[in-house]
């Protein structure tokens, strides 16, 4: 088997673009689709009957996407290389009765999605993205990447406690983001998209809109090491699962296993949905898959009991000015490579077995890597991958890329890490 290409900062460069042209998790997954596409890859639908043939495949459904790629000669009980990933990332979104306002200003109505850090989104221009469904149970994507709203601040006159005590915001009350003056009318907002999206007024009967920041990705520092940018948690890994799927796919045959990446919706606020890393999207697929290529029930069990899954999920940098809120030992670096997180009370899958994988993975690639852990006294987040090993019995290693400013309408990262990550998990993917 050839060598695949290894990624440089240029795979940084391409990662802001992605970025940019990605504010909804549906347009996440319709861009990963392109990508996979110009690589050969071919959209699979879960109504139709599915073939054994070799070669690669994607599903889409909403804001998730599998995609696999099945060499020749691949036996019903070959086993998988997963990497998992989601799509969605903490902002607001758009209420079902979106039309409000009050004293003279039109509001969006918006309600908060995930854990956001609700300051990071006052004061700064925003669009509008997401989904539109119309009439006939057709979808169409919707980006309007320009400023069109803006949750205005309180001034510091109006509240001098702010500075002293801290801001303190309603999520109810103070998050509602302007777009215009005059009289509310009900049905403007949803107008004025058919409008932008070339529709025929009424067309549209339902919605999954969402807010972002229009500033685009940038590089930042002196030397330019630091990059800047929306929702790198979680399309970085997707962006780079992405591109080691497909380097891999294009390497040749004699793959020892089947690679694919599983990007999933829903994960910043439970993963329990049809879209969600807990609900039966990526089992379906395996299954049809070992089905498809003539295997039977002890064929997947076989398949599954040695498939492995890398969690790829970004995770927590040292931060310089709250070093005290991290584990003392563990101080995880931009530009330091990804990061492999543990934690004994299993909000992270890892153990000493997924960690050999994981090292083995970096060494081939020739990628450094870091561990993380929570300080015992802060409370640890969690990924997919807890959910995928529990659901489909697959062992799984939490990995991923650190950064600063998580949950943050724009968040911050080391140029290098990103390009590092999707070495490894070529080397991981190739078996």
């Amino acid at each position: 088997m050839s060598e695949p290409p290894r990624f440089d900062r240029g795979h940084t460069d391409d990662l802001m673009s992605f970025l940019a042209a990605s504010p909804s998790p549906y347009h996440a997954v319709a861009n990963t689709a392109e990508r996979l596409e110009k690589a050969g890859f071919r959209q699979v639908s879960e109504t139709d009957a599915w073939d054994g043939s070799s070669g690669g495949k994607y599903v889409l459904r909403g804001g998730a996407i599998v995609a696999w790629y099945v060499p020749e000669g691949a036996a019903p009980h070959t086993p998988f290389r997963i990497v998992g990933a989601h799509t969605d990332s903490p902002n607001l979104r758009v209420k079902p009765l979106p039309d409000s306002g009050a004293h003279g200003w039109r509001q969006v109505a918006v309600e908060i999605y995930g854990g956001p850090l609700l300051n990071s989104w006052l004061d700064r221009d925003l669009g509008l993205a997401g989904r539109l469904t119309l009439r006939d149970g057709t979808t169409r994507l919707v980006n309007v990447d320009r400023p069109l709203l803006r949750v205005p601040q309180l001034a510091i006159h109006l509240d001098r406690s702010v500075s002293a005590e801290g801001l303190k915001l309603d999520k109810q009350r103070h998050l509602q983001p302007v777009w215009g003056l005059g009289d509310v009318r009900d049905g403007d907002l949803i107008a004025f998209l058919e409008e932008t999206a070339g529709l025929a007024a009424g067309e549209v009967t339902g919605w999954d809109l969402m807010v972002h920041s229009v500033e685009p990705p940038a590089y930042l520092g002196r030397d330019k090491e630091l990059v800047a940018g929306p929702r790198m948690d979680n399309l970085l890994s997707v962006h780079a699962g992405t591109a080691a799927l497909t380097a891999v796919a294009g390497s040749g045959a004699g793959l020892p296993s089947i690679p694919v990446l599983a990007a999933f919706d829903h994960e910043e606020n439970g993963s329990q949905s049809d879209t969600g890393a807990d609900g039966p999207l990526l089992g379906g697929v395996l299954e049809r898959s070992v089905f498809a290529r003539g295997g039977s029930y002890e064929d997947k069990a076989r398949a599954f009991a040695a498939t492995v899954c890398l969690s790829s999920d970004t995770g927590h940098a040292v931060h310089p000015n709250y070093a005290e809120r991290h584990d003392p030992t563990h101080h995880p670096r931009v530009n330091g490579g990804p990061i492999l997180k543990v934690n004994v009370n299993n909000r992270y899958a890892t153990d000493g077995s997924g960690r050999a994988v994981w090292a083995a993975a970096c060494e081939k690639a020739d990628v450094p890597f870091q561990s993380f852990v929570s300080n015992n006294s802060m409370p640890c987040g969690t990924t997919i991958g807890p959910i995928t090993a529990a659901r489909h019995g697959i062992r799984t290693v939490d990995i991923g890329v650190a950064i600063l400013s998580m949950h943050s309408a724009r968040e911050l990262c080391g140029v290098d890490d990103p390009h590092l990550l999707a070495n490894a998990l070529v080397a991981f993917l190739e078996g």
